[in-house]
């Protein structure tokens, strides 16, 4: 891969990126299902790439750049974790961990139970890998990331966890958002939301991505002059650097263990977070916006995006196709039943608004549930994020040791045991909340108090 490759397929991603966030300005029913730019952009790169129609020249190293952007990703995680406020929302934090995490575990490992069950029963013909079960939570609730960072530790072992990882993270988004909107309009004309009125009420800027300049918002302030470095590239360098640091340790790692994969991802992680003690230990942590610094994280997650789907060996999503549909159509009952019958039930505050956070979460990613927070939430008076901020610091941990164990776990022969205490654990950390947790008084939402002072949606852009 030559320097001039790697430009060009930039370049164009880029252009699609634009191309996306254009037509979902323009075009009413892509508005309508509220789907990202950079996923259009990924579905245009795939139709006009080289594994479609052959129009756009992305290189042979197209596939590669989700391993290398993942690492940037998970770079940026130690710098964007918001700790504030952890005494005040203590007291729901408990349920949000303990709902959230059960879920987690769950898809991971129900995933993993119906597919060695049902679906190599059932397509005995196609010799189904033991890991395809995992193909479920890696494209509801770990997305394009968690679906890059699978395929890097299955690594030559199973090529077609890639494209099935990425497939399965596309639609997962879709179902997520089209889900998500039909519970809204559910929860609204049944009186469960608090903050919004009726799905008709929400703005035109949340509809078409485009914020008008009257109501246009900072993302972030410079701690440096320009005059001796650009804001962007000192917040940028930063986790590129750990990334770029970080997939160097990793391949040493690898060889001083005998061959052993080491994920890039993972060590990115760790090296953020001692970078991240470094900086506050010395002191000058406060020369960076954590807000700048998350806008680097957003973009490489577009581009990871954009990169991903373009990237799909629609060959190997054919030949998994029944299966891998029928896998995702039993991930969806399984995250509906969850917010209906413990979601709604667990959480004692703003229970709608906080289930459907992880309804968009579970299906989609963290970002998808907090578009859908943002429909019915605009100001975030349900604190859910608050809650989650603080919860996802343990469940974190546990995606990264699930990410990087699980594939091993799984190719060692080990899916069946592994798939068993996945389950029983989450099923354990809901028995906690139900049974040995006292029930706290469910609150009562603005509306179902009569509150004439009931707010209608117009959501702060950012």
């Amino acid at each position: 891969m030559s320097a001039g490759d790697v430009f060009t397929d930039l370049g164009f991603i880029s252009l699609l990126l634009l191309i996306g966030t254009l037509l979902r300005a323009k075009v009413r029913a892509l508005q309508a299902l509220f789907l990202p730019a950079s996923l259009i952009a990924g579905i245009l790169g795939l139709v006009f790439g080289p594994n479609g129609l052959g129009w756009i020249p992305f290189s042979e190293s197209l596939s590669g750049y989700s391993g290398i952007l993942i690492a940037i990703v998970f770079a940026a995680l130690p710098f964007t974790s918001q700790l504030d406020g952890f005494a005040k929302a203590a007291k729901h934090v408990a349920t949000t961990w303990a709902l959230s995490q059960s879920i987690v575990l769950l898809q991971w490992g129900l995933g993993l139970l119906f597919s060695l069950s049902v679906i190599a029963l059932i397509f005995v013909n196609l010799d189904i890998p033991d890991g395809f079960g995992l193909m479920l939570a890696a494209g509801f609730m770990g997305g394009h990331g968690t679906a890059a960072a699978l395929a890097e530790v299955f690594g030559d072992q199973w090529p077609a966890a890639q494209s099935l990882g990425m497939t399965a993270a596309t639609l997962g988004i879709v179902v997520s958002v089209i889900g998500g909107i039909l519970l809204i309009k559910l929860e609204s004309q049944r009186g469960g939301t608090a903050y919004l009125r009726s799905f008709a009420d929400l703005p035109t800027p949340m509809r078409t991505g485009i914020v008008p300049e009257e109501r246009r918002e900072s993302v972030g302030d410079a701690p440096v002059s320009s005059m001796s470095i650009d804001p962007l590239i000192y917040h940028a360098g930063l986790v590129i650097g750990i990334g770029g640091v970080s997939a160097l340790v990793a391949t040493r790692l690898g060889e001083w263990l005998g061959g052993l994969s080491i994920p890039t991802f993972s060590v990115s992680f760790l090296i953020g977070f001692a970078v991240l003690f470094l900086l506050r230990a010395l002191r000058v942590w406060q020369n960076f916006d954590p807000r700048l610094i998350e806008r680097t994280s957003g973009s490489a997650t577009d581009l990871l995006v954009a990169f991903g789907i373009a990237a799909i060996d629609p060959a190997v999503v054919v030949d998994y196709a029944a299966p891998l549909a029928l896998l995702l159509a039993f991930g969806a009952l399984v995250v509906l039943a969850f917010y209906f019958f413990v979601a709604k039930r667990g959480f004692s505050d703003h229970p709608v608004e906080q289930s459907l956070f992880l309804w968009g979460w579970n299906t989609g990613t963290v970002a998808m549930g907090i578009a859908l927070l943002r429909i019915v939430d605009p100001n975030m008076k349900s604190k859910t994020l608050d809650y989650y901020g603080i919860a996802y610091v343990p469940i974190g941990f546990v995606d990264i040791a699930t990410i990087a164990l699980l594939p091993v776990l799984v190719m060692s022969g080990a899916a069946w045991p592994t798939a068993l205490v996945l389950v029983g654990v989450g099923l354990a950390l809901l028995l906690g909340r139900f049974v040995l947790t006292p029930r706290r008084a469910r609150s009562v939402s603005p509306r179902r108090r009569g509150s004439s002072n009931r707010t209608t949606s117009h959501a702060p852009q950012g």
